[in-house]
């Protein structure tokens, strides 16, 4: 099955122009989005963390899924992709972008605060792990992408992907699923 850019989010083809005047190629992939859109869907009023906003891609999936109750704090290191996913998302009252270190956001939020976490860069993936766990409510859910090897990947990063894997699926507080789809997919559930 083939999806269409029809069910696409209308700014995602806005996202991608200021991602390719940047040379910026780490963007979420369409379908790892449709799944970002359902799994806001089903959080009606839910606060939701995405780290690594990027350009905005993944953000713009999140949103085009949420209710006029929820909403999503993303934080993103690089403020160049970060300006691109302002422009096009900035307006969205459901949405704050933050520019800086996710390290440091994930440290000053409350435990079990968040419905959702997409993680999508260093820190609440291969740092910062527990911290970002702890952000779960019971019943959270947790995703990861980029599971499968990527031009982007740094030389031996295919270790850290598999301990990665290893520790969210042997995490006691967890149930997960290994989704080997789009650019590879761990989704976890917190126990409640």
């Amino acid at each position: 099955m083939t999806l269409t850019a029809a069910s696409h989010p209308a700014v995602l083809a806005a996202i991608a122009e200021g991602c390719a005047a940047l040379g910026f190629a780490m963007s979420c992939d369409p379908a790892t989005g449709h799944l970002l859109r359902t799994l806001a869907a089903a959080r009606p009023g839910g606060r939701i963390l995405e780290l690594g906003t990027g350009a905005g891609a993944g953000a713009s999936w999140l949103l085009s899924g949420m209710d006029a109750g929820a909403t999503l704090l993303s934080v993103e290191l690089d403020a160049a992709p970060a300006a691109v996913a302002a422009a096009h998302l900035g307006a969205d009252p459901r949405l704050e972008l933050v520019v800086g270190d996710g390290a440091e956001l994930i440290d000053a939020q409350a435990p079990g605060s968040f419905d959702l976490v997409f993680a999508d860069t260093w820190p609440g993936k291969f740092h910062h792990l527990d911290q970002a766990l702890d952000l779960l409510a019971p019943g959270g859910l947790y995703l990861v992408d980029d599971l499968l090897p990527q031009p982007t990947w740094p030389e031996n990063h295919a270790a850290a992907v598999t301990a990665l894997v290893e520790r969210l699926t042997t995490d006691p507080r967890l149930h997960t699923a290994y989704l080997d789809c789009a650019s590879g997919l761990l989704l976890a559930t917190r126990r409640r």
